[in-house]
């Protein structure tokens, strides 16, 4: 039977403004079969423009029942800041999210993984914005689903430092000069593929 993988999350989840094949979690089942793993697509519950409790509500419509995946992925959280929610309000939704995410898991903790949020503050649309004040809010969001991530033994792949480099490399950018392009969704898959592959083995991380 094929492994299966169920991500979380909003717009850098369902890959805005590109192909289907080029969002994060296609990609990284594409690496994973050509690296010989047997994975059916990914099923993935995301919208764009989400936050926390939108997640809530979408995942409780989708109706998952039980832990039937082998691998979940989360992240969330770039529309709560975007739109001044506090980050308090977060930490707790985001915490409820993780301990679904994980009760959905086969393993558990063991196969969940939860993704850094993207700085947007870097990109053309946020050009009249104060982009050292958007890095702080989501350096403090981070800090927050990082510290979470670790509270549970979830592992915690951190991608904010390749979203910031589309400040001087605009190929890194979907057409709406805001989303991430497929070209900066193979670099998260290339840190998620062998993250899989890992959990796979059994490694202990």
């Amino acid at each position: 039977m094929n492994l299966s993988y169920l991500a979380l999350g909003d717009s850098y989840t369902v890959g805005e403004c590109v192909p289907a094949a080029e969002c994060f979690p296609a990609l990284t089942v594409a690496q994973l079969r050509a690296a010989g793993v047997a994975i059916d697509e990914p099923r993935i519950i995301a919208v764009t423009g989400w936050t926390t409790d939108e997640l809530q509500a979408g995942i409780q419509q989708a109706g998952i029942q039980g832990n039937q995946y082998d691998f979940v992925s989360l992240l969330i959280g770039v529309n709560n800041q975007y739109r001044g929610r506090s980050v308090e309000e977060y930490k707790t939704q985001f915490t409820g999210l993780l301990e679904q995410a994980i009760g959905f898991c086969k393993k558990g903790a063991a196969q969940v993984v939860v993704l850094s949020i993207p700085d947007w503050g870097v990109t053309p649309f946020a050009a009249d914005r104060d982009a050292a004040q958007i890095a702080r809010e989501i350096d403090l969001y981070n800090s927050c689903n990082k510290a979470i991530a670790a509270q549970y033994h979830v592992r915690y792949v951190d991608i904010t430092p390749f979203t910031r480099e589309a400040k001087s490399d605009p190929s890194l950018l979907a057409s709406d000069g805001l989303h991430p392009s497929g070209k900066d969704y193979s670099r998260w898959a290339a840190l998620l593929s062998p993250l899989f592959k890992e959990m796979i083995s059994g490694k202990q991380p």
